[in-house]
């Protein structure tokens, strides 16, 4: 029986219960109710004896999912709701802890763009597969926040200082590069995705894995983990400019050049995130503490300024405010990891 609504397509294949999100002409961007029915799915398929794995994907042929719906969130808050968009952030990470701590297999078919809240439904899966199409990235600081549904815990995690580099620049991953720093697993042709899906409605995930999986493509980022540690590792983002900057590496200084362009209390606010995420004993406190980042945001006018620019009117000329780096005091900073004042997720 296939159950369909107009967001997200549910419907059993032999033994998989399938998730496609279904808004291609938006990249399938996530919205509240598309996040309420994924998790009422997840939570009757874990009692269905005869759903054994979850699989997801995203309809149209641009990618899994480019985000949340942050549209929604600048219309919002604009009209003074915002109280709609922390619900909208509450349940969508909590949906992330729910993915993670799944009790069946979990597999995410990570083809094409997979952005900001695409990561949070797919990354922290226990199976993740890219393809030779897959471009992976958390983009917030260039939309005025910063990363968030489980981001920061992957981020943190990440070989070295890559995880700083990914942030602060926004960089999109390939698939070879999206392994590296933990976002996925295993690499399919996308040739043999539709295949490699098929298979998983009558075999065990580790089964299909074992017949479709090939080696990834190699990514760009491992020949560069020597200057990212090093720039990357400097306790504040005017150091790691300079070091970026003085670093005579071409990549060093393109990355200064990406992270002059996003907003200044985001690029702090995100450093400091995740340096203490390294410090959290788990995804669970992690999404505790982004959850009070995102929640004190909504006071920052970076916020919906970033948005307007990026994707309402999409001047690509954000108004950052404070406009400076030096501008922004570590109060401004932190200020965002209060407790929130409801109680926050109750994940942990």
């Amino acid at each position: 029986m296939t159950t369909i609504d107009d967001a997200v397509l549910l419907r059993r294949e032999g033994r998989a219960g399938r998730i496609t999100l279904n808004r291609p002409r938006t990249i399938n961007a996530l919205t509240h109710a598309m996040v309420r029915r994924i998790h009422a799915a997840l939570d009757a398929w874990e009692h269905d004896d005869a759903v054994t794995t979850v699989v997801l994907d995203g309809a149209g042929e641009r990618g899994l999912c480019a985000g949340g719906d942050v549209r929604a969130v600048h219309d919002g808050v604009r009209a003074g709701r915002s109280a709609e968009a922390r619900e909208f952030w509450r349940d969508e990470y909590r949906l992330n802890a729910r993915i993670a701590a799944y009790p069946k297999p979990y597999v995410a078919l990570m083809d094409g763009l997979v952005m900001g809240g695409g990561v949070g439904l797919s990354a922290h899966g226990g199976v993740r597969v890219v393809t030779e199409r897959s471009a992976v990235a958390m983009p917030e600081t260039g939309i005025g926040f910063t990363p968030d549904v489980g981001g920061t815990y992957l981020l943190s995690r990440a070989p070295g200082e890559l995880g700083t580099h990914l942030a602060l620049t926004t960089s999109r991953m390939g698939p070879g590069d999206a392994v590296r720093a933990g976002f996925a697993d295993h690499f399919v042709p996308a040739a043999r995705l539709e295949e490699f899906a098929a298979a998983l409605a009558v075999s065990d995930p580790a089964e299909a894995v074992r017949a479709f999986a090939a080696p990834a493509p190699a990514g760009e980022l491992a020949a560069q983990q020597e200057w990212i540690d090093h720039c990357y590792a400097a306790g504040t983002v005017e150091e790691i400019l300079d070091r970026l900057t003085a670093s005579g590496v071409t990549q060093a200084k393109e990355a200064a050049e990406a992270i002059l362009g996003k907003s200044p209390t985001a690029l702090k606010v995100t450093l400091r995130s995740l340096r203490r995420a390294r410090r959290l004993p788990g995804l669970a406190e992690v999404l505790e503490q982004e959850y009070r980042v995102i929640c004190a945001s909504l006071a920052d006018p970076d916020l919906l300024e970033g948005i307007r620019a990026q994707v309402v009117d999409k001047d690509r000329s954000p108004r950052w405010v404070p406009a400076r780096l030096e501008a922004v005091t570590d109060a401004d900073v932190e200020r965002h990891f209060a407790p929130a004042d409801d109680g926050g997720l109750g994940l942990a």
